[in-house]
């Protein structure tokens, strides 16, 4: 039975407000930077939801008690450098105990392709439950590409995050890897002729850093 693509477009107030403040080409590198975090954080609250938990004994000041924690499920956060790096920090605030791996990919100018150049992952990634991110998912061929290697590593349970999406990237990405979920804070009207996203927020990496 094929499996049903169905990305979560994460329609949260406060998501919306802090992306519309990132799109204004006026915001600096350093204001973005902290969005761009805050987003993660709002955004990784979410895409953890469904972790498992188990039932343990604790002392309150008052008296013991059955309550619940995570059931010792291991995480790793992979962005796609090097914009993805602009997400780890607001992720790792929730989840501090998860490895952070690294994959390099870049964009052909001219052909649009994703080109590979580094990949280091924890040596116990096929054990961790995986979160993929990349600010943006534009035709979707580094996210793609991302997993795919990712997978040949051993992994299984994936998931992908991005803070914008265009309709293209999501189809194109469901096409390839419809097991993996995907977590979208907004999904933008489409790709122009150089493939970028509009309305969009520019290039991620370039705001991030300060460079051009």
């Amino acid at each position: 039975m094929s499996q049903t693509f169905e990305p979560q477009i994460l329609n949260h107030p406060l998501i919306q407000h802090k992306i519309s403040l990132m799109r204004k080409k006026e915001t600096g590198s350093k204001d973005f930077r902290e969005l761009a975090s805050e987003v993660a954080t709002l955004m990784c609250y979410e895409a953890t939801r469904d972790l498992p938990l188990k039932e343990v004994t604790v002392e309150t000041p008052i008296c013991r008690c059955k309550t619940k924690m995570i059931a010792g499920r291991k995480l790793a956060i992979v962005p796609i450098l090097r914009a993805g790096l602009g997400m780890v920090d607001g992720m790792l605030t929730l989840i501090p105990a998860a490895k952070v791996g690294h994959i390099g990919l870049y964009r052909d100018e001219e052909t649009a392709k994703p080109i590979e150049y580094f990949c280091k992952l924890p040596c116990d990634i096929s054990e961790r439950e995986v979160i993929v991110v990349d600010p943006m998912l534009a035709t979707g061929g580094s996210a793609i590409d991302a997993v795919s290697m990712i997978k040949k590593h051993g992994a299984a349970n994936i998931k992908f995050m991005c803070i914008i999406a265009a309709p293209e990237g999501l189809a194109a990405f469901g096409k390839v890897h419809p097991d993996v979920k995907v977590y979208v804070g907004v999904l933008d009207e489409k790709l122009n002729d150089h493939n970028y996203i509009v309305p969009g927020l520019g290039d991620a990496g370039d705001r991030i850093f300060g460079t051009k």
